[in-house]
């Protein structure tokens, strides 16, 4: 229910300076009331005027998550003022869902790592042991050193062959040689490539060198890419490079959606009638299926990071299961029998304009989010 504050004792409205005979200024329809609140009022104010808390809050949001297509439709129909408008609705659903996102610790495994110095270390724990033979290394690492310096394993091979023919190395020794060098060029390439994000290139001046010496092979869009991470590749290790560029990614996240809509909007138009529906009905009907994917991701994060407190256990990775297949499943969903109430198409030319508008959308977002990666990447700090 909502908390009014008591009506000034001047009838002149502060805005217009109309006189006001009740509470709201018939000329400009400002509410004539005490202009100085409490904290406590300004809180509740805000949220009531940001929700329409008395009901119209929880009557969209039901509404949006369980009558695919009913807010757009009673929205064009003119009831407007017993639901949340579709920018409104659509601008707190993000704000919650990305703020939530943003604040919630990550429940991902951790393990501790012991260093020889007694430290401690936290970190996600590793599927992938890259443990090095040390029994093979110091075994052979004499025989290695000049060879492992060649960049080509067949003449690498090649040397041993001609050692083992002069009687310089036995079979079971040349047989170790190569087995040995084969893996450290293996590992050598592993650890070359293995880094988060590499342009190939240690500096930019190593870049314009490459760049002068063969400008066909550096275009001009891998010369600017390369410039722009080189500089952010030698200021951060991996571990570091990856959670800023994860940081960047969910920081330009909402502004590549925010631009995403009015294209999710404009395939409506191209599949629709032009005289019967206008661009701004599908951006209504847009900003309403948006706000319910958004509500969906929301509420299945927050029940992962409440079925957390569990423990690990078949009943909560069974619940969790559950909860994530119904919650993807009603996502992917949820379009078919929104488009088909909304447009008012016969079942077979909606399910079949509704897969072709997938489709498309599914080569526009792979557009969208390679942009976005390397968006995200370039704006590191």
């Amino acid at each position: 229910m909502s908390h009014k504050s008591p009506l000034r004792k001047d009838k002149t409205c502060l805005n217009c300076n109309y006189v006001v005979d009740s509470r709201f200024c018939p000329n400009c329809g400002q509410e004539n009331t005490d202009t100085r609140k409490t904290f406590h009022h300004l809180f509740v104010h805000f949220f009531e005027d940001l929700t329409h808390y008395e009901n119209a809050f929880w009557k969209t949001i039901k509404n949006l998550l369980l009558k695919p297509a009913s807010l757009t439709k009673e929205y064009l129909s003119g009831k407007r003022l017993s639901y949340l408008a579709p920018v409104r609705l659509y601008i707190f659903i993000s704000f919650v869902t990305f703020f939530l996102m943003a604040v919630l610790p990550d429940n991902e495994d951790k393990e501790i790592i012991k260093f020889d110095n007694g430290s401690k270390k936290e970190t996600k724990k590793s599927y992938y042991d890259y443990s090095e033979n040390k029994d093979a290394e110091e075994e052979n690492d004499s025989l290695v050193q000049d060879s492992i310096l060649k960049t080509n394993i067949k003449e690498e091979v090649q040397e041993i062959e001609n050692l083992r023919k002069k009687g310089l190395l036995s079979d079971k020794n040349a047989d170790s040689l190569v087995k040995y060098i084969t893996d450290a060029r293996k590992e050598n390439a592993f650890k070359n490539n293995d880094r988060f994000f590499s342009s190939g290139y240690k500096s930019i001046t190593q870049l314009d060198s490459a760049r002068k010496a063969n400008p066909d092979k550096v275009g001009a869009l891998e010369y600017w890419v390369s410039k722009k991470t080189i500089p952010i590749e030698n200021k951060y290790s991996d571990e570091e490079l990856q959670e800023k560029f994860l940081e960047s990614v969910m920081y330009n996240f909402p502004k590549a959606l925010f631009i995403y809509m009015p294209l999710f909007a404009l395939v409506l138009w191209l599949f629709h009638n032009k005289k019967r529906w206008y661009y701004f009905d599908h951006g209504i009907f847009t900003l309403h299926y948006f706000s319910f994917l958004l509500l969906t991701s929301l509420l299945i994060g927050i029940s992962d990071y409440l079925l957390h407190f569990l423990g690990e256990n078949m009943v909560k990775k069974t619940i969790s299961v559950l909860i994530n297949a119904v919650g993807y499943l009603w996502m992917f969903y949820y379009f078919f029998p929104a488009h088909h109430r909304f447009y008012g198409e016969t079942r077979a030319i909606s399910f079949l304009k509704s897969i072709f508008i997938l489709f498309i959308n599914i080569f526009l977002i792979a557009i969208v989010s390679v942009l976005l990666v390397i968006y995200s990447f370039i704006n590191i700090h």
